[in-house]
């Protein structure tokens, strides 16, 4: 009974990771046919289909994706007890999924991840950059960073990495050719850059007249998927943005941009790294979260601009 549970396992992992029959095959020593029945007989046990079997390439289905997520995670714990029972020590072994904000992401994490692929040969990562919020756990998520405030929820846990500063800034020319606003009203009259949020309004983080911080609708004339392409279009002097200052501060001190409403910006958001809540952090997962919370507490790391 246990070795039907694991039956067509390995056929349908390499298969969903090589995107074909043929190419698991291949790494299997199996032929094409093998492995596709494998994963027939894997799906007959199941009760429900795992992937979509097209002349060119195979794709998982939303159930597919699912017990993938699953496997990985087993798989993956396998090999860390693994490597415990032979070594004597918990090395980080197996596969991270990691959720990262584009731009933060690419800038301030994906070097720590490059230096720990290199520190530990058997860790593999698979990271994701995007501003859209993954569920950790429907999506076997192995940690995610968030900038802003987190939601209450008790299957997930956190620790805080730091905080980002926002300023309000535009192009020289921009401002010369539009005018400088004085107040955040003015901004209505004004080409606001904002991030992309499909189904909701464009906000920027702005002092009331309680001198506290809080969302504030504007007009968006420009929308983009990511912070880069924000600056960038800021830069050009397509108006006027809301950025963190570990993206503008060179542009800044460089004359590129120009800070105004600085009575009405300087907002903070927190920065945390999170992973779903359990008793038990696997090393690979552990390995990551150190790593980020050594970045953060170094003087002059990027989490603290």
């Amino acid at each position: 009974m246990l070795r039907d549970r694991f039956s067509g396992l390995n056929e349908f992992v390499l298969s969903a990771q090589e995107g074909s029959f043929t190419a698991a095959g291949i790494r299997l020593g199996l032929t094409s046919s093998a492995v596709g029945k494998a994963v027939t007989r894997l799906e007959e046990r199941l009760g429900t289909k795992l992937v979509h079997r097209t002349t060119r390439r195979l794709t998982l289905t939303n159930e597919g994706e699912a017990y993938l997520a699953s496997c990985l995670r087993v798989l993956g714990e396998l090999d860390e007890t693994e490597s415990f029972l032979t070594t004597g020590h918990q090395e980080p072994v197996g596969r991270v999924r990691i959720e990262l904000p584009a731009t933060f992401g690419r800038r301030h994490v994906l070097p720590s991840l490059l230096r720990l692929s290199c520190q530990y040969p058997k860790l593999d990562i698979s990271a994701n950059f995007s501003e859209r919020l993954a569920d950790l756990i429907a999506e076997g998520v192995d940690i995610a960073v968030r900038i802003g405030r987190l939601k209450d929820d008790a299957d997930i846990a956190a620790r805080r990495l730091g905080v980002q500063r926002l300023v309000i800034c535009a192009a020289p020319q921009y401002l010369d050719r539009y005018g400088t606003p004085n107040t955040k009203n003015d901004l209505w009259s004004h080409n606001c850059i904002v991030g992309l949020q499909r189904g909701q309004k464009p906000a920027w983080l702005l002092r009331n007249d309680a001198g506290e911080f809080e969302p504030m609708h504007v007009p968006a004339r420009h929308e983009w998927g990511d912070g880069e392409a924000m600056l960038n279009a800021a830069v050009a002097g397509c108006g006027v943005a809301q950025l963190p200052t570990w993206l503008v501060g060179d542009h800044l001190r460089r004359g590129d941009l120009v800070e105004i409403l600085s009575e009405w910006s300087g907002g903070e958001m927190p920065v945390h790294v999170i992973w779903p809540r359990t008793k038990y952090v696997q090393p690979r997962v552990r390995a990551v979260i150190d790593e980020l919370v050594r970045l953060a507490d170094e003087d002059g790391s990027g989490f603290k601009p």
